[in-house]
């Protein structure tokens, strides 16, 4: 009950002090996400796309842990065991299923699944993340057919969004876009970063720099996870083609385990 109200409390709080958080791969075993919390609450939030704690060498790293049932069913989260973890992690939040947009999965499908599985829980709820794709049934499109099929009985406080792009600009124009679509809902983006710029982990940082203080002046923009708190080597080893995608500028730890340059700009 304590470590309950504990995380109730931390992400209440995210709010009014930081919004920052933590997309923690599964893979990250042998790193602290606590090196990232420096106590001040600018970094409040801890996620790893899965109902399971995060692999670490220290916990949550005094961070409020956001269950997230990514897959519509799998082993690593099974969706028969949503409800017991969440009631034994005694998570404030839920992230539902990754980019469906991309998956094949239609919008009325993920709507009565939602109704199933996500309404039950009395936490706070944010619709499936989508992509930033602005492809026909996609994005924004393939979100909206959702909350039509919903037919208002999707219970959710948050539109959660991964974008990757080429500037800060085009970043700015989709989540102002989404908020504008979704006013009723304040914004979660899950995952974001430049898509592999050619300038490397300083390009990352002049494009962070922007879209943090950007992000903290939004009073409808909730929380957000820049892509992602692990190092290169590990995202290189057990990332599939995001190294690729992304590349390793974003990382926010060294492969030492310490804090990155882009890491440093979290607290």
């Amino acid at each position: 009950m304590k470590t309950s109200l504990l995380l109730t409390a931390v992400l209440a709080a995210s709010v009014q002090a930081g919004k920052r958080g933590l997309a923690w791969p599964w893979y990250n075993g042998s790193l602290d996400p606590g090196k990232l919390n420096n106590g001040q609450g600018q970094v409040v939030a801890i996620y790893d796309w899965e109902t399971y704690a995060p692999p670490s060498t220290n916990g949550n790293g005094g961070l409020g842990f956001i269950g997230m049932q990514g897959c519509y069913d799998c082993d690593s989260s099974p969706l028969s065991q949503l409800q017991a973890r969440q009631q034994q992690q005694g998570w404030a939040t839920v992230f539902s299923i990754n980019e469906p947009d991309l998956n094949g999965y239609t919008p009325t499908d993920i709507a009565n699944w939602y109704k199933t599985h996500i309404n039950p829980l009395a936490i706070k709820k944010a619709l499936p993340a989508i992509t930033s794709s602005t492809s026909a049934g996609q994005g924004l499109d393939w979100l909206q057919q959702m909350v039509n099929a919903c037919a208002g009985g999707c219970y959710a406080d948050y539109v959660n969004l991964h974008w990757y792009g080429n500037s800060f600009a085009e970043f700015q124009a989709h989540v102002t876009n989404a908020h504008n679509q979704f006013p009723q809902y304040t914004i979660v983006i899950s995952e974001f970063a430049l898509q592999n710029p050619s300038g490397g982990q300083a390009a990352q940082i002049a494009f962070f720099q922007q879209a943090f203080a950007w992000l903290d002046s939004q009073s409808w923009v909730t929380l957000y996870f820049p892509f992602v708190a692990t190092s290169p080597t590990l995202l290189a080893q057990n990332g599939g083609d995001a190294i690729n995608f992304v590349g390793s500028g974003s990382c926010l730890y060294n492969n030492d385990g310490s804090v990155s340059a882009v890491g440093n700009l979290m607290y």
